[in-house]
Formats: C-alpha cells, structure tokens, sequence
C-alpha cells in the first residue's frame, strides 16, 4: 500500500530513531566521562529529542534551553536569526553540549556558535538528530549525527511545519503541495 497524497510519508522510525538516540548517547558518555555538561536544547523542535537523549545519558547534567527563530510559518528560513530565549547559566569555563533536531542552511546554529562561544565555554559540541547538508551555507560542525535527510521538508517527532505536526512518533516527510495547501493538518 503506498503513500496517500496529502499524507505524511515516514522517512525514518520511530524504531530508527531510538536506535540512533542510544547510540549517540553512548558517544556522548563516552566523551563527557567524568564531566557534568551543560546541555542546551534549542526549542521548540528538539524537546523530544533532548528528553529522550538525556534519559539515555544516565549521567549528570545540567540543562538549558535557547530559543531561535529563523522560519515564522514559512517553509523557508528567512536568514534572519531571533533570540527568543536565552539560557541564564553561566557557560564561561563549563562543557557545552547543543542539542538540535535538524541542521539545515545553518544560519540558526551559525548565530548560535558565536553567541555562545562570545560566552566562552570550556568546550562546544552540538548534537543533531538530523542533517540536510544540500541546502547548508553556513558551515555547521556536528559532533553527533543521528541521520542524514534528503531536501525534503521534514516534521515529527518534535519536527513541526507551522506549529503542527510535532506529535508525530516518526520522522516524516510532507508532499510539495501539501506545504502550501491552507487546510494543512493531519488526517
């Protein structure tokens, strides 16, 4: 049975995905052995992420959240980076770790990386459950990678498009005409 138009088609599992979240946990204890980092997640998109990496972590931590807006309800990042929240610890010295669901022209963790680095941690790494390097112009270093995406607009699993979608246990894909249909939703 294939795809119905106007449906959201699953990309990667939910299955996938905790695969990949245990395995980037693993990393990451591996590399943080010792330490207590910083975790900052960049909402809204990665809170589901975020909470189910860290309960993988099975360390100690600390944890923050950064808000970042690029997209408005568009499909299109406009370039422009908003500082909607920023974090109240103090990362001078400390071990900060991004936590992001997708990394995509890079102007969002470009504005990052500086605003934070500005800040001057101990170390910087980023985590990213997913990578659409096609569409990268600003270089972005990801330290953990969960999966490599095609240029296909994404959502689920914390993933939206206009706020909706986000419950989705899987990581999905929307068809083209989808995106500019005014009764977007599921169903």
């Amino acid at each position: 049975m294939g795809a119905q138009p106007n449906k959201p088609t699953v990309l990667i599992s939910r299955e996938q995905v905790k695969e990949s979240v245990i395995r980037l946990a693993a990393e990451i204890r591996r590399d943080y052995a010792g330490k207590k980092p910083l975790v900052v997640g960049i909402l809204k998109g990665s809170f589901m992420f975020l909470a189910d990496l860290i309960r993988e972590l099975d360390m100690p931590i600390e944890i923050e959240f950064i808000g970042l807006s690029s997209y408005g309800s568009g499909t299109e990042s406009s370039g422009q980076v908003r500082l909607t929240r920023d974090i109240k610890t103090d990362v001078k010295g400390r071990d900060v770790l991004v936590v992001e669901d997708i990394v995509d022209t890079g102007h969002s963790l470009g504005f990052l990386v500086n605003h934070l680095k500005d800040r001057q941690p101990g170390s910087f790494k980023l985590c990213a459950l997913l990578d659409k390097p096609s569409r990268r112009i600003i270089p972005v270093n990801i330290d953990y990678l969960g999966f490599t995406v095609p240029d296909k607009f994404i959502v689920g699993y914390g993933i939206d498009f206009d706020e909706q979608y986000r419950y989705l246990p899987d990581i999905c894909t929307l068809p083209p005409g989808h995106l500019s249909s005014p009764d977007v939703g599921p169903g």
